[in-house]
């Protein structure tokens, strides 16, 4: 008998725990993109940490964020550790302040080590707080953790290292596979706004004090909402006094060749009208975000705009390293389902697809090696853009195979992949 329960709890556990997928609990918020912030409220971010060498700079993104008395910002990190052996999945929260005692393994140690650093930060800055936590999980699942913390904390958006780091010689080489799937799943399922933290020093490997902050930062705005929501980050970035900004906007030439659908001979073929409502409405939003911002930094000398017409993709390349050195941060929307002639032919040779056509190429080893890039995914949901309290789990209205351009962040089953 017992040999018999065994064997069915061996047989059964697993099956059931394949079959059954408990619905995630929802919480409204429409707080979930940094666009749609309050200007005066507190800005909740999740930063994402798998060793200690990923510190330095997302702290020091972190204080480039501009947090301030009118709008404060709270920060979940969350230390991500693989799950080994045939233990269970936890996520552990830990106290503001440790009690000293020694670490038992490795793995405590790098906690210890990434929340002290962050303590520190804490103390050093001003209308900050910090909320250090550990996820232990397998990596197949790892995004399960990130998104639900997300959610429950109703943050606007996830920080999350590339799965590359730099190298002596200037180069990007992969660290851990895994890494690159848990951040792909991160992109399909989060239930907010996403950036994916490409990083090369960011003004060198301690944190400056808020008072010493300096950067250079572009943004290179080709239009849609990923681009709109980079743009967002970086225009409460310019507000803080040691930031300086470059927002590049590129506009087609007249030579540029005009992104179609392919031709259909039924004149009622749904794909056309789509594209070309979904295209005008995403220009108009366009306009109406840039003519926005260029007043608000109508008299900031702190924040340069110019216009660059370009016709293909060739052009946009040497237009993008036609701009100074002397940044040390690019920040570029992942322009998910923009389909966009400006950036025709860069992404035949794309290394990570999940960057995008821009976050692709300002990543890879030929590019500007002193550089760190910030690639954003804005949160859309599957209601309502305007709305944005769409349940990630809950039933979607029906879509045709036609009407997928801006399919974002739409959840996929629990602990798939992509």
């Amino acid at each position: 008998m017992v040999i018999v329960a065994l064997v069915m709890t061996s047989i059964i556990s697993p099956i059931v725990t394949h079959i059954y997928k408990p619905a995630r609990r929802f919480i409204p918020y429409k707080r979930r993109t940094i666009q749609r912030s309050k200007p005066d409220g507190e800005l909740r971010m999740l930063a994402c940490i798998h060793t200690p060498r990923n510190v330095p700079t997302i702290i020091n993104l972190l204080e480039a964020s501009h947090p301030t008395k009118k709008s404060p910002i709270c920060i979940y990190v969350l230390h991500l550790v693989e799950l080994t052996g045939r233990a269970s999945a936890m996520l552990i929260v830990h106290n503001t302040r440790k009690s000293g005692r020694p670490a038992l393994n490795r793995t405590q140690a790098q906690s210890d080590h990434i929340i002290s650093a962050f303590e520190n930060y804490e103390q050093h800055a001003t209308c900050v707080t910090v909320q250090p936590l550990t996820a232990i999980s397998p990596y197949s699942t790892m995004h399960e953790d990130i998104c639900s913390l997300a959610e429950d904390k109703r943050v606007a958006c996830i920080i999350i290292p590339f799965h590359k780091q730099q190298t002596v010689d200037g180069g990007m080489e992969a660290t851990n596979p895994a890494f690159r799937a848990v951040n792909q799943n991160v992109l399909a399922n989060a239930p907010c706004s996403v950036g994916i933290l490409v990083d090369r020093g960011l003004n060198g490997s301690t944190r400056l004090a808020a008072s010493q902050l300096s950067h250079h930062i572009v943004v290179l705005f080709f239009g849609g909402p990923d681009d709109r929501e980079a743009l967002s980050y970086a225009g409460r970035m310019s507000e803080h006094h040691g930031i300086c900004l470059t927002v590049m906007r590129f506009i087609p030439g007249d030579d540029t060749a005009e992104s179609t659908v392919q031709p259909s001979s039924d004149r009622n073929d749904p794909r056309i009208l789509t594209v070309v409502t979904d295209s005008d409405r995403e220009k108009q939003l366009d306009e109406e975000f840039i003519n926005d911002f260029r007043m608000k930094i109508l008299n900031d000398e702190s924040v340069v705009y110019s216009e660059k017409i370009v016709n293909n993709g060739e052009e946009t390349v040497a237009a993008i390293r036609s701009i100074d050195s002397i940044h040390d941060l690019f920040i570029v929307g992942r322009g998910q389902g923009m389909i966009s002639p400006l950036t025709a032919g860069l992404t035949d040779w794309s290394e990570c697809p999940e960057l995008g056509a821009i976050g692709d190429m300002l990543a890879s080893s030929d590019f500007a090696a002193t550089v760190s890039v910030l690639v954003v995914q804005q949160y859309v949901g599957v209601g309502p853009q305007e709305e944005g309290v769409g349940s990630p789990d809950s039933p979607a209205p029906p879509v045709d195979q036609y009407n997928g351009v801006q399919q974002v962040n739409r959840r996929t089953p629990r602990g798939s992949n992509i």
